[in-house]
């Protein structure tokens, strides 16, 4: 308990083999959950888990599809899952993300942003840093439709 402290997480799970192992592993964690049961992965556990993931980090809300399709073509050449974070995804945005995830063309799942108002967007910034991506934001210059792989976050595993 002394490894991860009083802010870590600690997760104790059923092992295949019978020795007991300690794992620590660094990362953040956010109590927001997907948008759609279709981004699941794991259907027992109902999870979504995605592997070396680009993460989109927007800072407002995301219902137009046409703003993202240019940087959702780009990840489907590269082969790689997407998770967006913005202040909400819905319509015509969201309901693409979940065909192109059934029809298996794009690995996608889309999560509301965590926290409230100024903190929220503290939050996606940190989450920026982590990542080594940029958070996507009009005051920042930054235009949706004019996002490249280069301002993606990435993770090993979300």
């Amino acid at each position: 308990m002394e490894k991860v402290g009083k802010e870590g997480v600690i997760t104790v799970e059923e092992a295949k083999v019978m020795e007991t192992s300690l794992e620590v592993v660094e990362g953040m964690q956010f109590d927001r959950g997907y948008l759609s049961p279709y981004f699941v992965t794991d259907a027992e556990r109902m999870e979504c888990i995605l592997e070396d993931p680009y993460i989109l980090i927007h800072e407002k809300k995301i219902s137009n599809m046409r703003d993202l399709l240019p940087l959702l073509e780009k990840i489907a050449k590269m082969g790689k899952p997407l998770l967006i974070l913005a202040e909400d995804i819905d319509g015509e945005a969201l309901a693409t993300l979940v065909v192109n995830k059934l029809r298996g063309t794009l690995s996608a799942s889309a999560v509301k942003a965590p926290g409230f108002g100024d903190r929220r967007k503290a939050m996606l910034e940190d989450i920026a840093v982590l990542t080594g991506g940029k958070l996507i934001a009009e005051e920042l210059g930054i235009k949706l439709e004019a996002v490249d792989l280069e301002d993606l976050g990435r993770a090993k595993r979300i």
